[in-house]
């Protein structure tokens, strides 16, 4: 496993390879992170992965302070993985050496889920998405699809402006079905088990949603049920098409949205 602190180096060593799997990650590596690794070595002769908390899509000075790292324990298992290549550190320079502002914007339609309640955060993932894709010239990169908004807008736009694919992989979660994060390091033992009873809440309102004629309404139900129940606050509970992301009337071809706060941290799920 070789680690990759600067472009120059970077550029080096990937130079005789074209079939490249690029896992990117803000650090905090998870058996969810191994599972995009997996995948990259079954896929790509090589894999990197790249460690970059990336503070442009951020929207709370607060949160991108609190992001939980730790370099040297992810390293540590990215080693023992065997299956990791190449490792990317760079620093903010290397990333953002044209300082130009960024020109992406999300489009009105794409405006939804955590697009609307954090102002900024997908204008931020899109642009560094794009300056690593420009940087490394990945075949193929691997994202999870816990945090499938994400997925959906990076997917759409690097696949229509370069040569690469993006690949979805399953979400990865733990003994108690809570998908794996690495905000859940800033949870406690109260605050994962009440994390847990929300994803079960969530598999029990799915499937009782095929019984209902106005799933709006029994979702804002459900909604108020769950923020009385739990003491969370949550920005979104919501039944949308996972092709278009357009809101659903029907189960088919459809995904159960949440995202909610747990004190200070912020949770996403999909199921």
């Amino acid at each position: 496993m070789k680690i990759l602190s600067d472009n120059t180096s970077l550029l080096k060593s990937l130079r005789p390879f074209n079939d490249l799997g690029f896992v990117p990650t803000m650090g905090g590596i998870h058996k969810g992170h191994l599972s995009l690794i997996n995948k990259s070595n079954k896929l790509c002769k090589k894999t990197i992965v790249s460690i970059f908390i990336n503070p442009k899509q951020f929207n709370k000075k607060t949160d991108l302070k609190s992001y939980p790292q730790n370099i040297k324990k992810d390293l540590k298992i990215l080693k023992k993985s065997k299956k990791v290549d190449f490792v990317y550190i760079p620093k903010f320079n290397d990333i953002y050496k044209d300082r130009k502002k960024s020109k992406i914007k999300i489009l009105k339609e794409d405006k939804i889920l955590c697009a609307k309640f954090r102002k900024g955060h997908f204008e931020g993932v899109l642009d560094v998405m794009t300056r690593l894709t420009k940087i490394i010239k990945p075949n193929k990169i691997f994202m999870g699809e816990k945090d499938f908004q994400q997925f959906y807008l990076v997917k759409k736009l690097l696949e229509t402006n370069y040569v690469t694919k993006i690949i979805p992989c399953k979400t990865i979660r733990d003994k108690n079905n809570l998908a794996l994060s690495t905000r859940n390091l800033l949870l406690d033992k109260s605050q994962l088990k009440i994390a847990a009873i929300v994803y079960k809440s969530m598999s029990r309102i799915k499937k009782n949603i095929k019984n209902k004629k106005n799933i709006p309404h029994f979702l804002k139900f459900k909604k108020k049920e769950l923020k009385n129940n739990y003491k969370i606050k949550i920005d979104y509970l919501e039944l949308r098409n996972k092709k278009n992301l357009k809101l659903s009337k029907t189960t088919n071809n459809s995904r159960l949205f949440i995202a909610y706060y747990l004190n200070e941290v912020r949770l996403i799920d999909n199921l």
